[in-house]
Formats: structure tokens, C-alpha cells, sequence
């Protein structure tokens, strides 16, 4: 830094021009390369990021006085400032918009808020005797994997069906290497038993191939191979295989009446529909795989300040697709701008081609009116659902006497055993419902805290969280600051909590405990506010309900963070201190050799052995083990 003294004037440094003025002052520099802009307000908050063809055609048209819809012209009022990047092609500027859209998350943007990843079924190799299970993730393991499904309960559902129907075993390897007699699911029926040899390796394979056949669609086959092997036992009087091959043939047929759609034109398809409704948008994605409906999910993608059904399309194809394989085949119920663009950028990262389309008739039509419906019913039901959360959240602004409802609700809670594994929680409510996405939990790192101190857990999560805020979001210019902090506890842990705001020098946030009342009976809560005498509320009173509703939900999350973390414990290992051997090299190392203590006797040799397990590994394993004897 230069020690030359700064001298002060009187003179304001030049007002920079805003709106149309500003963006005009961009278009002297720019060419008709394709690229991506960013357009920022005056507090270099990012407003907007698109992608262009033409940069100077684009932006220029930002710099025309009129002609815009009202949100638009709200954006370009705001613009203070411009940053651009070209690309050498079209498709990358498309990749680089969706990958700041999701990193920036500006305020006029299309935002894809819910992007969980989606589970599959997967067919293990490698074994005399495959398993088959449900698997999210990325997919590492070798074996043949289909999917998606839209949710856990679509797999399970299916997976439930299929053993039934195909008897494939769902035990890990080390369990299968472990049974010396049949578990519980040989004896209802749901497993063939190849643990113990009650079906050789050539009629299982067969099992395995039918299994296969069912789930990419050629499930009129398997069904017909049943049916021939049932009417073959009947014949040879073996009537309780009959029986057996009959109640499978059902549980097959159950498959396919609970699917629902299964239409026979399209094979591959995600259709995918949006229904806009006051302001709101929803958007229904449904799965059909191997002539299959493996389950559907609705989403509601922030609308960036009212875009219209093109531009929220758009912008929920390209971040939903970011981090997922697509399919063959995308049916819209509403086209979008660029629509071969989108196709040629999935298609690259698919390595294989991706259509889509807008269909305007027959069976692909049917799919996206009933996808169309199930968005409308859905965002029905959610707006209902925030009109009711929006007059709690007014109750509660009126029970604890707050300026406004509060938008954001933060319920702190902890969980520990005398002390062990303490961990602390954080819930999020708002106008939309609990926001689980915001859920943080708090890992308890102070070492001078006493077994049991909920005082001190309390301000440990506090300090945490608060100072974090204060370091990301000084100004308090985003969504994660809280408007109120609800706490699991009566008036000397509300006083403490004040207490350590007041260090931090958070002192404006509202904070009330929740206090069961002398006989801990529900419903008899005391609510603490710092300087204010303790209140109830109404037993019948819907606000009442509402707080321990929230109160409850904290105390679950609590009570899960705690028990993960305590169950990680008692499976902690030696092994898990070695660098180098994360959970994969762990799970082969103790299914190789049966034990955490079994692996520190191992010699060298061994070591190098197991399947995964590089030579220098192995001797850093051994040193390791050696070192420490």
C-alpha cells in the first residue's frame, strides 16, 4: 500500500449514468460475438444474466427506451452496471448463463430452487449372484443401472414388486458371504436364496436376465416365460410351483397397473409441463423409461419478478438437465426461445442425440395434458397452502408483537447424550413452509464446554451462524437473514441468547423461547421474550399449533443430526485415519478381510491383494498400522 497521503476534496466523484443511459455507454465496446452478460445495480449486486448470439444486438436492445414489459423495464431502471464474456460458440454461452444463473442466483433470473438428484435401480456385476438395489449417486459401481426414478418411493415400490416377482437377493456381498441358513425375506417369498444354494447359478442368471428385460420394457416376454414355466409345472404336477409362478405373474401385473401410464409410442421420455398462475410457477416432470411412468415431481422455480412461460421453461430445461443424464426424447407444453440450441447443448453433454418437441397431437400430446393437469392441481394446492402460512405467519407477528410477519423463521434446537456427540440444529420457516434446503446442523467443537452445557452449545451454533452472516452479508441485503429466532427454552436461555446478540452486535432480531409449562404438558407453553414477562396463548389457538409445529420440527432434525453423528462414531475405525482411504477403499477393505483389526495384522502382501487397492496404498496402509504398533 503506498504511503502517500490521500488528499481530500470537495468535489463528489462523478455520478455514474444508470438504465438505458448506462447500458448505452456498453454498446462502443461490444462486437457481434456470442457470449454472456451480466447486468448489475449499483451495489454490484448481480440483477440479470443472459446469453446472446450477438452480444452488441442484445444489449442494444436493452438500450431502447421503450418496448419493454413492465419487469424488464424494472431491470433496466436498476442497471448501474454491465460484465460480459464472450464464447466461442452459441451452446457454450447457453452452458455458461445456466452455470452463473445457479452460482449468482440474480433476483430477475429463473431459478431452479429444488435440484435433488433422482435414485435408480441397479443390477450389481462382478458376483456369482447379483444384487439388485436402489442407488443415487454418481454411478461408479459396475452393474447396469435404470432410472431415473422420481422418487425413493417409486423405486421401492418397484423394487418391492420386482423381488417378488424375480427373486433377486438385496443383501450386500459381506452378508451374502456370512449366511449359513436363508433370511427372512427366502421365507416370504421375496428371495431365492442363493446364500445358502436353494437355486444354482444358472436358473438365478435367468432370474437376473428376466429381471433385466422387465426394466427396458419387454415386459410381454418375461410375463409369456412365466406363463409357459407355470402351465410346464402344472403338467408335471408340481402345483406348489405352479402356485409360486402364479403369484409372481400377479405381482408382475401389479407392477404395471401401479405405473399407471405406460404408453407404447414412446419408449424414453421426460415430459415436462408448466402451469403459471399469480406469479407462481410449477413445473410437473414425468419419467417414462422403457415404455414405463417410473413416477413424476413437481418443482416451483422462482419466476425472476414475472417471466412469462417461454422464459421459465427455458430456464428450468437448462439447470434441471445441469448435473443429470437427459433422455432420448423432452415433450414440452410450452416451446422455448431457443429450442434446437438447447437440443444441440444436450446432446453434447449426452453424447448421444436429444430431441425436443412440442407435441401437437396423439399419445405424446395426451402425456404433456396430463402432466399440464397434475402442474395446475399442484400449484392449486401449494398457493391454498401459502395463503394459510401467510395468515400464521401474521398471527405470529401478532401473538409476539413483531413490526411485520416475518418472512424468515430460524428454530434452533440441540442434542446430545450427557454431553456426547453434541450437535446443534437449525430449522427454517417461511411464507412457502419449511424451507429444508436452508436446515443447518452444528457439529459442537468447543472442548471447554461441560458435558450437558445447553448454555454453552447454544452459543457456540449462535456465534457460528450469526457470525458468518455478518461476514457474507454485512448489509443484510440478501434472504438469509432471519426475522425471527425461536428457541427451544424458557427465561435463562432466552437471557443468555440476548446476551451473546448483543456480543455479536445483532441486537434488532426478535427472539422468543418456547417454555413447556409447569406440568411439561403440551399445550401449556410459555413463550420468553429478553425484558418481557412470559405469555400463553390460547389452547385451540391455530398460532399455538404453528409454534410447536416449528418447535418439533427443530427438535427431529436435532435429534437425526445427533443419532447420524453418534452412529458414525460407533463405526468409526482406525482405518478411517489413514489418508488415502475414504469410504469405497474402507467398505473393500473390511469386506475383504472381516475387521478393522483383521486389516492391521494383514501383511503386505495381503494388503496388495484386495481389489482396489493400489501397491503404494497398501504400504502406506501397513506403515501405518506398523508405525502405530
Amino acid at each position: 500500500m503506498s504511503d502517500t497521503p490521500q488528499h481530500e476534496t470537495d468535489t463528489p466523484p462523478p455520478e455514474r449514468p444508470r438504465g438505458h443511459a448506462c447500458i448505452q455507454s456498453y454498446l462502443a465496446t461490444l462486437d457481434n460475438s456470442p457470449g454472456v452478460y451480466r447486468m448489475l445495480d449499483a451495489q454490484a449486486r448481480v440483477l440479470y444474466v443472459g446469453k446472446a448470439k450477438s452480444l452488441k444486438k442484445r444489449v442494444s436492445s436493452y438500450a431502447k427506451p421503450s418496448g419493454h414489459s413492465p419487469r424488464i423495464a424494472r431491470m433496466i431502471s436498476e442497471t448501474a452496471s454491465m460484465m460480459f464474456l464472450t464464447t466461442r460458440t452459441e451452446t457454450e454461452a447457453l452452458l455458461l448463463e445456466q452455470n452463473l444463473i445457479k452460482q449468482l442466483k440474480p433476483r430477475y433470473n429463473v431459478l431452479l430452487r429444488d435440484d435433488k438428484s433422482f435414485p435408480n435401480i441397479l443390477i450389481t456385476t462382478g458376483h456369482p449372484f447379483p444384487q439388485i438395489r436402489k442407488h443415487r449417486g454418481a454411478k461408479a459401481e459396475k452393474g447396469a443401472y435404470f432410472g431415473p426414478f422420481a422418487s425413493a418411493g417409486a423405486v421401492n415400490r418397484t423394487l418391492n414388486q420386482l423381488q417378488k416377482v424375480f427373486l433377486l437377493r438385496n443383501c450386500s456381498d459381506s452378508m451374502f458371504d456370512s449366511r449359513t441358513r436363508p433370511c427372512l425375506l427366502y421365507q416370504i417369498k421375496r428371495c431365492s436364496g442363493p446364500c445358502v444354494g436353494r437355486i444354482d447359478r444358472a436358473e438365478y442368471a435367468a432370474s437376473v436376465r428376466n429381471a433385466e428385460r422387465f426394466l427396458q420394457g419387454r415386459s410381454t416376454g418375461v410375463q409369456e416365460s412365466l406363463a409357459a414355466e407355470m402351465e410346464a409345472a402344472a403338467e408335471r404336477l408340481e402345483f406348489e410351483r405352479a402356485a409360486a409362478l402364479r403369484d409372481r405373474i400377479r405381482a408382475l401385473t401389479q407392477v404395471q397397473s401401479v405405473q399407471g401410464i405406460n404408453p407404447r409410442g414412446v419408449a424414453e421420455a421426460d415430459v415436462v409441463a408448466l402451469h403459471l398462475e399469480g406469479g407462481q410457477a410449477c413445473v410437473q416432470v414425468f419419467f417414462i423409461r422403457a415404455h414405463q411412468n417410473w413416477g413424476n415431481r413437481d418443482y416451483y422455480p422462482r419466476t425472476g419478478a414475472g417471466a412469462g412461460p417461454e422464459e421459465v421453461m427455458q430456464g428450468f430445461l437448462g439447470q434441471f438437465y445441469d448435473n443429470k443424464e437427459p433422455p432420448r426424447l423432452i415433450l414440452l407444453s410450452h416451446d422455448i426461445e431457443d429450442r434446437d440450441l438447447m437440443a444441440q447443448a444436450l446432446s453434447e453433454r449426452a453424447g448421444r442425440k436429444v430431441a425436443i418437441a412440442v407435441p401437437r397431437r396423439g399419445e405424446k400430446l395426451d402425456l404433456v395434458a396430463g402432466a399440464t393437469r397434475n402442474a395446475k392441481e399442484s400449484l392449486g394446492r401449494k398457493l391454498a397452502e401459502s395463503a394459510a402460512q401467510g395468515k400464521l405467519l401474521a398471527g405470529l407477528a401478532e401473538a409476539f408483537a413483531l413490526d411485520a410477519p416475518p418472512r424468515r423463521v430460524e428454530i434452533y434446537d440441540n442434542s446430545h447424550i450427557q454431553g456426547t456427540n453434541a450437535v446443534g440444529a437449525m430449522v427454517v420457516a417461511g411464507p412457502e413452509g419449511f424451507v429444508k434446503s436452508q436446515y443447518r446442523k452444528f457439529n459442537i467443537k468447543g472442548d471447554n464446554l461441560t458435558p450437558g452445557d445447553d448454555f454453552g452449545m447454544m452459543k457456540e451454533v449462535l456465534s457460528r451462524r450469526f457470525q458468518r452472516l455478518l461476514k457474507e452479508d454485512p448489509d443484510r441485503e440478501g434472504e438469509t437473514w432471519p426475522d425471527l429466532l425461536l428457541i427451544d427454552g424458557g427465561a435463562g436461555q432466552i437471557s443468555a441468547v440476548a446476551q451473546i446478540m448483543g456480543d455479536l452486535g445483532v441486537e434488532d432480531i426478535p427472539v422468543v423461547g418456547v417454555a413447556k409449562g409447569i406440568d411439561r404438558d403440551a399445550g401449556k407453553e410459555e413463550f420468553h421474550r429478553p425484558g418481557a414477562r412470559p405469555v400463553a396463548l390460547r389452547r385451540n389457538d391455530p398460532v399455538l399449533y404453528f409454534v410447536q409445529r416449528l418447535r418439533d420440527e427443530a427438535h427431529r432434525f436435532a435429534i437425526g443430526a445427533h443419532r447420524q453423528k453418534r452412529a458414525k462414531a460407533v463405526g468409526a475405525t482406525p482405518l478411517d485415519e489413514i489418508p488415502g482411504v475414504g469410504a469405497t477403499r474402507k467398505r473393500a477393505l473390511l469386506t475383504h478381510f472381516g475387521s478393522a483389526k483383521a486389516v492391521a495384522r494383514a501383511g503386505l502382501a495381503d494388503l496388495k491383494a484386495v481389489d482396489g487397492i493400489s501397491d503404494s496404498l497398501a504400504e502406506t496402509i501397513h506403515g501405518f498400522f506398523h508405525e502405530r504398533g
